[in-house]
């Protein structure tokens, strides 16, 4: 019989992994309304946000707008978020980005209203 050396678990034996996202400290401002960052146009994502090439976003252009919200929400600070993000954006956008579960949830326990349809709000 084959045994583990210690401290080290069997092939058989689960063991549970901690993912980056699920220990994150992701941040939110204070209120929705605080983003003010622009609606149109180009925004160049800073280094600590997005690292990858080509961080310029076009916000005329749906995948520029959710690459730039997705990496801002996930990655941003407070004060990233207030200056890049925009509220009315947002929230139109909100059920197309693919954020991680802890990042929505606490984005939608936030802010509710961002659960809502456009038509639910009117």
């Amino acid at each position: 019989m084959i045994r583990p050396k210690p401290g080290k678990p069997a092939a058989s034996e689960a063991v549970e992994r901690v993912l980056i996202q699920d220990v994150m400290p992701y941040e939110t401002p204070d209120r929705l309304g605080d983003l003010q960052g622009p609606a149109e146009g180009q925004i160049t994502l800073p280094h600590h946000v997005y690292w990858g090439p080509r961080a310029e976003c076009d916000l005329g252009q749906p995948e520029g707008v959710i690459k730039a919200y997705q990496a801002v929400l996930r990655e941003g600070t407070r004060t990233d978020q207030t200056e890049l993000l925009n509220a009315e954006l947002l929230c139109s956008i909100w059920p197309l980005l693919m954020l991680p579960v802890r990042c929505r949830q606490l984005w939608e326990g936030k802010f509710p209203h961002l659960t809502q349809r456009p038509e639910e709000t009117l």
